[in-house]
């Protein structure tokens, strides 16, 4: 590959010529945390940091009595967790928590600001957590890294702080926006759940609309049916023209609504040699096996697995109004499991379960119509969000490379 001029080929890749291959052990002391034995916890004291805290577990186990001062770990300190879960746990942490005392399979980094920029270094390795995880040890998802390999890694490090803290006040800035997104959408979120709880309890009313709320069963409301799969040893079964749905497709929407497509689809042959059946677009699709009133509406006729309870809803009924009212009784539906390993519920159970909806169809519809303009609000927000995090991850490529100077 050519190296365009002013550039150079390193370990680290192509970089400036002015740049070199930082290493980690020269620019920062990794101090790792001890077990703390059970006869050690206490039930006041300093928290006990370990991998599921760094996750956001607020759940503690204390120590009392004396310990190594190097060990404390202050709000706003970075953490390394150099064993854990790929893509989850393992991986550098800023330390939101109280002060605290850290426990084993946990670095503190503590980082030598006469050799590189403190902001400078926590965004160059957070870029290099993915080549991190990816030289750890370990076969399965739970992996390792070593301190000796760790302290060896390299990264592209800019000559002066000068350079070095405009990359990072560039990437901060880019920081703050996606944090900021990522707050919004969570109280977004919020008000729409409050929202469901007021509008499809009648606790709030909207203007124009009066009158009792009346007490249904869900039979009244739609026609619950159930699905089926075609044997898989019948080639002539799959592969067809009707689309088949799997608990996974609902799953996947992430709590979009609208299911508009699916993996996999069966022949017509298929859908008669079992009990699924074709359900109507402008049902409601419901998970009804181990995940429990997941659910979404059909905008194409499709067929479900037996993991489904589809409701094709009644002409006095709004689909978008069945939808919202449904994924309100989830906790309800999933006490109707009892306390069965696996958890389902029944059609006999639905059809009886008991629901309060307006007595007009304006009214479910007026209520569908505010609940689809804040998911559209927290489309838009997750939208926003997404596109900020690959701005954040294409700037990062290009500054922490050199790519784009900015002095």
């Amino acid at each position: 590959m050519e190296v365009r001029p002013g550039y150079k080929q390193t370990e680290v890749g192509v970089i400036p010529e002015d740049w070199s291959a930082g290493r980690i052990g020269a620019v920062c002391l990794l101090i790792n945390g001890r077990g703390f034995k059970p006869f050690e916890w206490q039930t006041t004291g300093l928290p006990i940091i370990r991998i599921q805290n760094l996750n956001g577990s607020e759940d503690f186990n204390f120590y009392v009595g004396a310990y190594d001062t190097k060990l404390e770990v202050e709000p706003g300190e970075l953490l390394f967790a150099w064993s854990g879960s790929r893509g989850t746990s393992f991986g550098p942490h800023i330390w939101h928590g109280p002060l605290g005392l850290l426990n084993y399979h946990i670095w503190k980094v503590e980082i030598y600001e006469s050799e590189v920029s403190k902001e400078f270094f926590l965004h160059a390795l957070g870029s290099l957590t993915a080549f991190i995880e990816g030289k750890a040890h370990g076969a399965s998802a739970l992996v390792h890294a070593q301190k000796w390999e760790m302290e060896g890694f390299r990264f592209p490090l800019p000559p002066t702080k000068a350079e070095q803290e405009a990359i990072a006040e560039a990437l901060s800035d880019t920081d703050a926006l996606v944090e900021s997104l990522a707050q919004l959408l969570a109280k977004k979120r919020q008000l729409k759940q409050g929202a469901m709880q007021e509008l499809l309890t009648g606790k709030k009313r909207l203007p124009g609309f009066g009158g009792e709320w009346e007490v249904r069963r869900l039979e009244e409301l739609a026609d619950i049916r159930s699905g089926g799969t075609p044997s898989t040893t019948h080639a002539e079964f799959w592969d067809g023209d009707i689309l088949w749905c799997t608990p996974t497709a609902i799953t996947a929407l992430n709590g979009h609504k609208y299911l508009v497509a699916t993996n996999r689809t069966i022949s017509l042959l298929g859908l008669k040699s079992s009990s699924a059946e074709v359900i109507p677009a402008g049902s409601v699709v419901m998970t009804s096996r181990a995940t429990i009133g997941e659910a979404a509406i059909n905008r194409v006729p499709v067929a479900t697995n037996q993991g489904f309870k589809n409701f094709v809803p009644r002409g006095s009924v709004d689909v978008e109004f069945l939808y919202y009212l449904l994924l309100m009784q989830r906790q309800g539906f999933i006490s109707l499991c009892g306390g069965s390993t696996f958890l389902e519920i029944g059609k006999t159970q639905l059809a009886a379960f008991e629901v309060r909806t307006p007595a007009t169809k304006a009214e479910q519809t007026a209520i569908a119509v505010i609940l689809s303009d804040m998911d559209a609000e927290v489309a838009a927000l997750e939208a926003k969000l997404a596109k900020a995090r690959q701005l954040k991850q294409g700037m990062m490529q290009e500054l922490l490379t050199g790519r784009i100077r900015l002095v």
